[in-house]
């Protein structure tokens, strides 16, 4: 439970999907200074009809006027650069959503060097209770030296966002598509376990038509090269059922998650037996698959409110979230020249 300053001016830009999930974390947080702001009218008369909050019409009026301290950056990825900016320049704090693209993020980085402000890129997995576990069972030595990591992370474009048609929103564009937005969301937690590879491998392609996203890559198959060990991941938008499945291979034993399962399971050969670990997924905000639990969007934002007041720092920057999509971009190097391809942060 959070237990800080609940008295912040906090601006929610943008008020689709994740937008309004991010007030329905903070309104669960106790926050009650929540303003809003999207250009599109019925989606400020949505925003007024379900949280009671206040919309405003200009972001630089708002944030003077209004004398905010916090944003919260929801809009699609290639214009969250706009508001980082304005962040900065303001010298608010601000979160801001998992990147796809790093158009002004270099310059963001330099001049927040010279701010003290707290610099929030989203990594929401990262908080997911199986992943905290993993993390802990990969950092106790449990498993014994890692030596295979195969992930598979897939979901139906068309599903995401069943209220609207898939070529509305920006999962349907070349540079926002949904399985290359997915890569850097899910390399944010397993680089943050494992680190970052020195080699890789890769195919992006497209394997089937989906209405209004004829221009994006649907499936990424990754081959991340360590010293020591290899992960193989397949990331795509073409599975009709929604799946995160992982299998570690550590010389000592073997792990498994399968997230509709709500547990962990860890094979001892000393015994013969598996070892479960259990945890609750049961928050899930009504329409939303019910393993998307808000609880890690609330442990995230927790975290980054923390961070403003000093009782921690926030575990993404806007530095490691740049080398995130540096990787993304090695990947998709090493698929169109169909080679190896080495990492360089």
């Amino acid at each position: 439970m959070y237990r800080g300053n609940f008295d912040y001016s906090i601006l929610v830009i943008g008020l689709g999907s994740m937008g309004k999930r991010r007030i329905r974390n903070l309104k669960a947080m106790g926050f009650k200074k929540i303003y809003g702001f999207d250009l599109r009218d019925d989606r400020q008369e949505e925003a007024r009809a379900l949280y009671g909050i206040q919309v405003v019409n200009d972001v630089d009026i708002a944030m003077r006027e209004l004398k905010i301290e916090v944003l919260i950056i929801s809009v699609p990825p290639h214009l969250h650069h706009l508001y980082i900016n304005r962040a900065i320049e303001n010298e608010i704090h601000f979160f801001v959503e998992a990147s796809v693209v790093d158009e002004g993020m270099e310059e963001a980085i330099t001049k927040l060097k010279s701010r003290k402000i707290v610099a929030a890129p989203s990594g929401t997995l990262y908080f997911h209770p199986a992943i905290q576990k993993i993390k802990s069972i990969i950092e106790s030595g449990d498993l014994g030296h890692v030596t295979n990591f195969i992930y598979h992370s897939g979901q139906y474009l068309p599903d995401w966002h069943s209220y609207e048609k898939v070529e509305d929103f920006y999962v349907s564009k070349k540079e926002t598509g949904g399985a290359r937005e997915i890569v850097p969301f899910e390399l944010t937690w397993i680089t943050k376990l494992l680190g970052f590879p020195n080699q890789v491998a890769a195919v992006v392609k497209k394997t089937i038509q989906i209405k209004g996203a004829e221009e994006i890559d649907d499936t990424y198959n990754i081959l991340l090269h360590y010293d020591g060990f290899i992960v193989n991941m397949t990331i795509d938008v073409v599975s009709r059922h929604a799946t995160r499945k992982l299998l570690i291979n550590g010389a000592d034993k073997q792990l498994t998650w399968n997230w509709d399962d709500n547990c962990i399971k860890i094979f001892d050969p000393a015994t013969g037996e598996w070892d479960i670990w259990n945890y609750e997924s049961n928050d899930s905000a009504p329409g939303y698959n019910k393993n998307i639990i808000e609880q890690m969007y609330i442990m995230e934002l927790h975290n980054f409110f923390d961070a403003i007041e000093n009782k921690n720092d926030f575990f993404n920057s806007m530095d490691y979230d740049h080398k995130v999509l540096k990787l993304l971009y090695t990947i998709e190097n090493s698929s169109s020249r169909k080679n190896f391809q080495d990492y360089k942060p």
